[in-house]
This record gives C-alpha cells, sequence and structure tokens, in this order.
C-alpha cells in the first residue's frame, strides 16, 4: 500500500496548495474535511492541518478530533492549524494588534529543530491571519518569530507536534519547501517514492485486479484527462476497454475527424458518433446557459447510453474524473450550489446499470500531465488547453444556430492556429473566442455593415482556480482581428477580453 500524509481541511483556500506542494516532493497524500476523519492505518505517516477563514474563538469554528494523531504520528499545523493546537491545550489566541497579511521575515529561527533545518534568519514567509497566539503551554517551545509576531512556529516538547503561524506552501514563503520537505522527510521519514512512474505500475495493476475479465466503455473527449484514462484502462485491459468520441457540433473546426487521427496511432479501440444534428436541434432556440449545459448533458447521455448498448456485457463506466472533482463533492462547505451539470461526479443517471471506474480520481490537472508523458503520450496532446465540455455552446452567448457555431469555429481557428505559429500557445492555459450577442456598425469597402462582434480570450493559470489575462502582443492582437475580420463573413469587429478570475470567470457563460 501506498504510505500517505492527510491533509485535514479546516476551509482554507490554500488547502488544495498545500496537497500540490507535498506531491510535489513526491509524497501521496489526500485531503480529507476536518469533520469527516478517515479510518487510519500503518500507511499514514503524518497529519497536516489546513489554513481556515475562521478564527478560533468563533462559536462554529472548526473542532479538530485528534484523538487517533497527536503522540501518534507528526503533526504540523498550517496558520488555523497553529493557531487550533495552540489554544486546545492552554494557549491563548487572540485578535492581534498587527494584523499580519502578506510578507514577513522570520527574525528568529532556532535551527536546532527538525522543522527548520536550512531555514535561515530574515527568510520571507506569507502571513494571513487576524489572530495571533500570545501565550504558549508551558510543554510548546518557540522556534521562530518575526519581528511583530512572537509566536511565528513552535514545537510540543517531548511530541513531533508542531505549529506555524505562516503558509510555508505559497510562491511567497521562499524556504516554505524546505520546511515541508523537512516534516515529510526527516520527521514523518516519507520514503518520497510517489512518482508518475509508480503511479503508472500500481494504478494498471489495481485496475487489472478490480476489472477482471469485465469490458469498460468510455467517453472521451480529446482532452488530456479522458485521455490519460483511456490509455491507462488500454494498459490494464487491452481491446476490452471500448471508447466513445462524441461529436456534439460543438467541437473546434475539424477536431473531430483530427481527434480520430490522433486516436488512432494510440492503440485506442475508439468509435467515433457524429450527433451534431441531434444536440443542435435540441439546443434550437434557447439562450440560457444552465439549460443550455442540461441539454447537452442530456442528449450526451442519450447518445452515450445508444452506442454502449452496442456493446455485449459491459460492466463498468470509465471517467477521467480527477482529484479537484472529488474535493468539490466532499468539501468541508459542502457541495457547491454552483457545481455545473455536465460534472463526472455523481453525472451517471439511474438507467445505466454500470459500475463506475475512475483511474485519474487522486491526480490533479498537472499531475495528469506528468503520468500521460510517463505512458508515451505525444506532448502535443498533453499540452493540450483545457475545453469546456458543452463545447462552443457556452462560447456562442444566447440562442445556437449552425450558422453561428460555423462563425465562432472560423474564428477560433484562425485565433489558436494564429498562437501555434507565433509560439504562444504553451504560454497560454486557455485561449478561445466568444460570439457575442451584439451587432455593430462597420465599412468594408464603400458600403456600411451591420455583423457580428466576437471576443477573445487568453488566460494563464495553473489549475482554472485563479486566471490572469494574458499581455499577448500588440502586433499579434492586430494580425489576428486582421485576419478575422477579413476572412470569416458576418464578423466586423474583434475586442480582447482584459479580465482576470477572480472577479470574472474564465468562460462567458
Amino acid at each position: 500500500m501506498q504510505e500517505m500524509v492527510l491533509i485535514l481541511d479546516c476551509g482554507s483556500q490554500y488547502t488544495q496548495l498545500i496537497a500540490r506542494r507535498v506531491r510535489e516532493l513526491n509524497v501521496y497524500c489526500e485531503i480529507h474535511p476536518y469533520n469527516k476523519l478517515p479510518e487510519l492505518d500503518k500507511n499514514v505517516k503524518g497529519l497536516i492541518i489546513s489554513g481556515s477563514p475562521h478564527s478560533v474563538n468563533d462559536i462554529d469554528a472548526p473542532e479538530i478530533d485528534l484523538t487517533d494523531f497527536k503522540q501518534k504520528m507528526p503533526v504540523l499545523g498550517v496558520c488555523y492549524g497553529a493557531q487550533f493546537l495552540a489554544k486546545k491545550f492552554g494557549g491563548k489566541v487572540e485578535p492581534s494588534e498587527t494584523r499580519e497579511y502578506g510578507r514577513a521575515k522570520l527574525s528568529e529561527v532556532n535551527g536546532s529543530t527538525p522543522l527548520l533545518k536550512d531555514v535561515p534568519v530574515g527568510s520571507q514567509v506569507w502571513m494571513s491571519h487576524g489572530d495571533t497566539i500570545l501565550s504558549l503551554p508551558d510543554n510548546y517551545e518557540i522556534i521562530a518569530s518575526t519581528s511583530d509576531v512572537a509566536v511565528a512556529a513552535y514545537h510540543i516538547l517531548g511530541e513531533e507536534t508542531f505549529g506555524i503561524q505562516f503558509h510555508p506552501e505559497v510562491y511567497h514563503s521562499t524556504d516554505g519547501k524546505t520546511m515541508l520537505k523537512n516534516f515529510l522527510v526527516d520527521i514523518c521519514h516519507c520514503s518520497q517514492d510517489w512518482t508518475p512512474t509508480s503511479f503508472v505500475e500500481e494504478t494498471v495493476a489495481n485496475l487489472k485486479n478490480t476489472i477482471g475479465n469485465d469490458k469498460v466503455v468510455l467517453g472521451l473527449s480529446g482532452g488530456v484527462d479522458s485521455t490519460v484514462a483511456a490509455v491507462l484502462l488500454s494498459q490494464a485491459i487491452g481491446d476490452r476497454l471500448h471508447c466513445i468520441f462524441v461529436n456534439n457540433g460543438l467541437l473546434r473546426k475539424n477536431e473531430f475527424s483530427q481527434v480520430l487521427d490522433q486516436y488512432k496511432g494510440m492503440g485506442l479501440n475508439v468509435k467515433g458518433v457524429d450527433a451534431s444534428d441531434r444536440f443542435l436541434d435540441a439546443l434550437a432556440g434557447e439562450k440560457d446557459p444552465e439549460t443550455k449545459r442540461k441539454i447537452i448533458g442530456r442528449v450526451f447521455i442519450e447518445v452515450f447510453d445508444d452506442e454502449s448498448h452496442k456493446i455485449k456485457d459491459v460492466a463498468w463506466l470509465g471517467q477521467g474524473t480527477i482529484y479537484p472533482d472529488v474535493i468539490e463533492s466532499i468539501s468541508v462547505k459542502g457541495p457547491s450550489a454552483t457545481i455545473k451539470s455536465h460534472h463526472n461526479v455523481g453525472g451517471l443517471p439511474d438507467f445505466m446499470k454500470l459500475k463506475v471506474v475512475e483511474p485519474l480520481n487522486t491526480l490533479f490537472k498537472d499531475e495528469v500531465r506528468r503520468v500521460g508523458a510517463a505512458l508515451g503520450i505525444d506532448s502535443s496532446l498533453l499540452g493540450r488547453h483545457p475545453f469546456p465540455g458543452p463545447g462552443l455552446a457556452i462560447r456562442i452567448l444566447g440562442d445556437i444556430s449552425p450558422e453561428k457555431v460555423r462563425i465562432l469555429q472560423e474564428v477560433d481557428a484562425i485565433f489558436i492556429n494564429g498562437l501555434r505559429e507565433h509560439g504562444l500557445y504553451d504560454q497560454v492555459w486557455q485561449a478561445g473566442a466568444i460570439l457575442l450577442p451584439v451587432q455593430s456598425v462597420g465599412v468594408m469597402g464603400d458600403e456600411r455593415t451591420y455583423e457580428q462582434v466576437v471576443a477573445l480570450r487568453a488566460v494563464e493559470s495553473t489549475d482554472g482556480m485563479t486566471a490572469d489575462w494574458v499581455h499577448l502582443p500588440y502586433e499579434f492582437l492586430a494580425e489576428i482581428s486582421n485576419k478575422i475580420i477579413n476572412r470569416v463573413k458576418g464578423v466586423n469587429r474583434v475586442v480582447y477580453d482584459i479580465s482576470s478570475k477572480p472577479p470574472a470567470t474564465i468562460e462567458w457563460e
């Protein structure tokens, strides 16, 4: 069994980032809500308690049962976690007279303690708290301070329990990775053997054992997640994996044929199904974004179910669900009210009596790409930008028609191909074009026009949770705008979206 570290989520915006940093150190970890603790076994090597938007003095502050952890394994409390461990056992935590948010420097460091090995005085850390620890229980020792906060970090004597009031997981804590490595390797004694190659080996073995001689059907999207899931399943069960790639009429220009050609060289058992008319007919006249999503989800299930029934004795449904989807569905805050209706988690209708297998449901997106590389999947496919499940339906604002799809496919192709030709594609996390429900006056030759407006969108991000707009060169934008207006009949104006997430979202619908 894989050794792991548990991360208890108390609601911090940084919890997933802690997990990513732990995994970057080749240590497997899992996030669990503070109030839904898993059963422990000998493979659990340590515990990290996250931060929280709550104060430990709030009436409804997260209360953690540490019976199975404290004094039985190493524990690291981060921000709220540190304040909880201090107050729970007799310390005093109060609102700080000097609230620390942002950068601070460690003015005192006890380098002899294993957590702070190789961390120098003056090391920059990232603070984000309104409370501070004013006093500690008698058996606690201070191991780091800043000029404003006496108890920046502490150690409980006689235990491998530590607390830090800053965030080692964020980029701005310059020695944060060193501290996490010290905790994981020197204190928890993790072996750092969780690599993409070891994941592939263990997952393929588990899939063989779980699925046995059964058949699996999987819906391919052409994206990274479903492709990597398919290759893992294919390595485990060969041609007993049946992949279905549905053209919903809302893909990028020529994407249906291009993706099928790409899959041919990968040894996957793939059937392409062109259901464009079925989707577009169902969407005719509908303007509401969420209703459009539900229609696409419903028709996809109908098409997928029809095709699945043509395969005899299928027992399993394969899905490319990844870890952020799982975390969202079991969040400490409860499932989000805004989970989109086509979401993988819990998306299987009752009438499809299939067991579900999700080989990627412990991985983040960047880890999926690394596993894909270990599987030998072509880098051009692994580097593809994310594309929304409903496709161009949510990039055509308002109702959808075949003519609008044609216009947006042409615009999108010019933009995406331009990014590739200018060497900009890999600098962008996601890009696309949006067809606006607006017409504007223009002049072409000696004639006035009254045609469509399109917006171009390009963002940089690591996981889509936050995103900044990309500062594409003006010369590039000028060239792309000129090509779109000259080559795409029906468009006479191009704008560029310079909104970041938050407050805007990446997609417009």
